[in-house]
């Protein structure tokens, strides 16, 4: 089925507006300089030309405004301002809604769009020479429509092999008005060292506009040249203006004096010997599905090494353990596809920050780390949402404004960073702000109020701060378009839990606060633990477990019944799945206990036997079953059987709560778990 070339567009269109706002961000505070304006204009300038050839006239007809714009702060005749940037920013959102209304959405407020342009012309009639370049020539009439060209067109050598035809180019041109097209000789090689798909001409083109009257706008020229633009040498001046340079002769002699003639070959090998990294694009749901066809073939080759297991034949060992070295390295390299830098998600933030601090009169700053850092592509999809909620809490809560931060002695501009790196298996996404941090006191009277805790009880400080995370909780004195109204934390400990992450907050008062998430690399296919209890075997993932240690059945009263065994030196609680599990029989005179990570400690899972480790497809346990808490999924094991993976989290809520309940019956058991 061939794409849409619509399709193709608009997926275009949305990355060069993503690009467009990160390039205008940076342009805040002059910073960015000339090179993010050049990058700004391109972008714009490739919207309106692709639009315009695939019917998208209103989006091509507002951007020529702002290409306009641009053009002139290119041209040093606008400085580079804030109030720039953001008229920068409110055209790229513009373009947005111009690209929804053409595909049936909603229609564009016409009022709102002449404001914005009132804004543009605004800045292009109050344009100024800026400090350190000159204002350019007073070529007005001339600049705009004049009635004679001279273009050069220095195409880049791999202009044959990527499809372009420079006959066709100058057909266009010739639509336009008289041409006399000059080509140029000068870089052509030996001929043993020529290559058959290397462009080698140059060409110079006086350009005269049909009529007697109207001229031609530059921009209709350059239009011409828009898919081959990029690598090539392409100047487009008035004749008036080249009159004033010189002769017309002068783009000749400045085309071969930035091209010289000496070593033309190595021009074009260099070229061809260092290409860009080719990149395919491909629907999300055929990574889904190669995703899950490798699911099955990893589940298909472990019942194969299993059958192959008990036949001992030599000659069926030998292909069984090449076939698992490949399905392995085939599910590694799958994996590898839907890994997509964080970095992807990070730069939506920044304009977030910018929007939100200017809405609520605060200066912020946005500090990204770990951009390279790499996540499973629907681990990113999902994790949008609950980083927003969280940076909007760090910018209304955590932030202060600035009079309040100078009374403090801080720095009138606040700080939010937003990093990520590995740990261990994981990967820990954190937010830290240096604002006023979290009002312990507030949160205990508030949780008081609401009778979700009593007056005297007695709590850490982490179950202080995790009272937060309850349905329906905030501090907020009053409730603005940001937050307070009490949804948000509870929202993203929720999608952090079902992406079976782990949530931690720490805060120093008046110092800031920090939000860690901890997530798995991948959601398909992991590594994990076969463990075996009663007559059920179930997967603990490998990323949670430290190590196993025996636990003889005598040990079991030498902590007065408690369950609670030394490694080391080190006192770990355990939980014993077949009394959490209400298995019946006794177990093995001698168990084992997996020692597993949970949060910033560790606990032990009794099990009867440690089978090995095994290659783990996760499979959904299915609407029926998203009530069981203790088990994040299922896997097909070598013999048929069903595995179920283990939860940590949701095993050591329920031991806990089993307690709660043993001690309001009226018994004293020891709780399992901190």
């Amino acid at each position: 089925m061939q794409p849409n070339p619509v399709d193709t567009y608009l997926q275009e269109a949305e990355d060069l507006l993503a690009e467009i706002e990160a390039a205008a961000l940076t342009l805040t505070g002059d910073r960015g300089g000339s090179e993010a304006v050049h990058q700004i204009f391109r972008a714009f300038h490739t919207i309106k030309g692709s639009g315009s050839m695939f019917g998208f006239d209103a989006v091509a007809a507002f951007t020529h405004h702002v290409e306009t714009l641009l053009d002139q702060v290119r041209d040093g005749v606008i400085a580079v301002t804030k109030e720039l940037s953001n008229v920068i920013l409110a055209a790229a959102d513009q373009i947005k809604l111009l690209l929804r209304a053409a595909q049936g959405g909603l229609a564009v407020d016409a009022i709102a769009q002449e404001a914005l342009l009132e804004r543009v012309s605004r800045l292009s009639a109050e344009a100024t020479p800026s400090a350190d370049r000159p204002a350019p020539p007073d070529v007005s009439g001339q600049q705009s429509q004049a009635k004679v060209w001279h273009i050069l067109f220095r195409p880049a050598p791999s202009l044959f092999s990527s499809g372009g035809n420079p006959i066709l180019l100058f057909r266009d041109l010739k639509k336009l008005g008289e041409c006399v097209v000059q080509g140029h000789t000068d870089g052509l090689p030996a001929l043993s060292e020529m290559q058959a798909d290397a462009c080698y001409l140059w060409w110079t083109i006086r350009l005269t506009a049909a009529g007697l009257t109207s001229g031609v706008d530059p921009d209709v020229i350059r239009d011409v040249f828009l898919f081959v633009e990029d690598g090539s040498e392409l100047r487009i001046e008035p004749a008036e203006v080249s009159a004033t340079r010189g002769p017309a002769a002068a783009l000749e002699a400045s085309a071969s004096a930035n091209a010289p003639a000496a070593e033309p070959e190595s021009r074009v090998r260099s070229a061809q010997t260092q290409p860009k990294e080719a990149t395919v694009r491909v629907p999300a749901e055929r990574l889904d599905r190669l995703v899950n066809l490798v699911g099955e073939l990893v589940m298909n080759q472990s019942r194969l090494a299993t059958a192959a297991s008990r036949f001992h034949e030599p000659e069926l060992a030998a292909p069984v353990e090449e076939i698992e070295r490949l399905v392995g390295e085939l599910r590694d390299d799958v994996l590898q596809i839907r890994m997509m830098p964080i970095g992807t998600i990070f730069g939506r933030f920044r304009r977030l920050v910018h929007d939100l601090s200017q809405q609520l009169g605060k200066e912020i700053e946005l500090v990204t780390e770990g951009e390279e850092t790499e996540l499973d592509k629907s681990i990113l999809d999902q994790l949008g949402e609950p980083l927003v909620h969280l940076l909007r809490n760090s910018i209304d809560h955590g932030i202060e404004p600035v009079s309040e931060r100078l009374a403090k002695g801080k720095p009138r501009q606040g700080v939010i960073r937003l990093a990520a790196f590995h740990r261990g298996s994981d990967v820990v996404v954190s937010i830290e702000d240096d604002g006023a941090g979290m009002d312990r006191a507030a949160i205990r009277a508030k949780a008081v109020s609401r009778q979700i805790i009593g007056p005297d009880a007695n709590l850490s400080d982490k179950e202080i701060l995790n009272l937060i995370l309850l349905p329906g909780f905030s501090t907020a004195q009053n409730v603005t378009s940001v937050s307070g109204r009490g949804v948000g934390m509870d929202v993203v400990k929720r999608q952090i839990d079902a992406l079976r992450g782990s949530l931690t907050l720490a805060s120093e008062p008046g110092k800031g606060a920090s939000v860690s998430l901890a997530l798995p690399l991948t959601l398909a296919i992991i590594d994990g633990l076969r463990v075996e209890a009663g007559e059920s075997q179930y997967i603990i993932p490998m990323a949670v477990v430290a190590e196993n240690v025996e636990l003889p059945r005598t040990e079991r009263t030498s902590n007065n019944g408690r369950n609670i065994i030394a490694v080391r030196g080190e006192l770990i609680p355990y939980i014993d799945l077949r009394e959490l599990f209400q298995m019946a029989g006794a177990g093995p005179a001698i168990s084992k206990i997996v020692l597993a990570r949970y949060e910033d400690q560790r606990i032990g899972l009794v099990v009867d036997r440690v089978m090995g480790t095994h290659q783990t497809v996760i499979q959904s346990l299915g609407r029926f079953f998203r009530q069981i808490q203790v088990v994040s999924g299922s896997t097909v094991m070598g013999d048929g059987r069903v595995a179920l993976i283990l939860d940590i989290a949701g095993i050591v809520h329920l031991a806990d709560q089993r307690c709660q309940d043993g001690m309001a019956r009226g018994g004293a058991p020891e709780r399992v778990a901190a």
